[in-house]
Parts: C-alpha cells; structure tokens; sequence
C-alpha cells in the first residue's frame, strides 16, 4: 500500500481523544489533512475511515483522523474543543511522518464538516489551545449541517441547546 501508519495517539486524557496518522511511505514536507467523520455528533469511530487515510496517502496527503468526545457524554463545545486539541497534537508530531505542518487543512463529513467549518472560521476554538485559525491553509466541507435555525429536532436541542431546555 505504501502507507505508514501511526495509531492510537493519545492527544488528551479522555479515551475518545485519540487519532491516527496515515502518511505515504518517504513523505517529505507534503500537506496534512485532519479529518473529522460524521455521526450526528452521537457516533462514529475513527477505524472506520481507515479507507480514507489510504486513499489520502495515495494522493501524496497525510491524513489525521481523530476521535473526539461524543453526545451524550459531552455537549457542544466541548467535541469542537477536543478538535482543536486534535488539530493542535496533529501540527506538532506530522513533521515525523514527513507532513508539513505549514500545509495543514481541516476536512470533515456531515457533522465532522460542521466540527471542521467552526475550527476555520471562528477563532476562538484554536485560540484557547495556543494557536490561531492562520494555522490551516484550508477547509474542505461534505455534507455538512452550517445552518440549525430554527432548532426545533429534540436530539439538537440536548446537544446544541441551552442547558434550560434539556
């Protein structure tokens, strides 16, 4: 395959906080990608997109691909927050895998997009784990909710909503 892989790296305490590393055998400076899979924030698992890795790493990218905490044990923010710190773990080990961390890029599927999309238009989340949204050079969203108004789905509401409406 042609792919090196690095799994189970511990970016957090949580046993969700955990990502892979997919890179194409002898990269040097190619650009990264940090995908983050859909599941209506309430399911998903990494080892599902182990297809993705490899079809990244075959076009010369190397592909991050995190957990993050899910609902019912967390709400929003915190599965955006758990994706800064992805992002932030990612840009300091791709260097080792031959990414470059100056060519790094948000992707995500679904309610991964929507994760992806906050990372790279609201600075806040990158900020409060030391870094800044100058970090990606790019967002590539599929499918992605962007939009919840009004917010009438019950399961939204308990994810999104005020803790007065749960």
């Amino acid at each position: 395959w042609g792919v090196d892989r690095a799994t189970n790296l511990s970016y957090g305490p949580e046993p969700r906080q955990r990502l892979d590393i997919y890179a194409p055998e002898s990269a040097e400076g190619a650009p990264v990608v940090v995908f983050f899979y859909g599941g209506r924030w309430t399911d998903g698992r990494r080892e599902l997109f182990e297809f993705l890795g490899q079809a990244l790493t075959e076009s010369g990218i190397v592909a991050v691909i995190p957990d993050y905490r899910l609902y019912p044990a967390v709400r929003f923010p915190e599965f955006v927050e758990d994706a800064a710190h992805a992002v932030a773990y990612a840009r300091t080990v791709v260097g080792r895998y031959g990414g470059d961390p100056e060519k790094l890029f948000v992707m995500g599927h679904s309610s991964g997009a929507h994760i992806a999309a906050l990372l790279a238009t609201d600075g806040r989340y990158l900020r409060a784990v030391g870094g800044d949204r100058s970090w990606l050079r790019g967002f590539v969203g599929l499918a992605g909710p962007y939009d919840f108004a009004p917010m009438e789905a019950a399961d939204l509401i308990g994810i999104f909503g005020p803790e007065s409406e749960q």
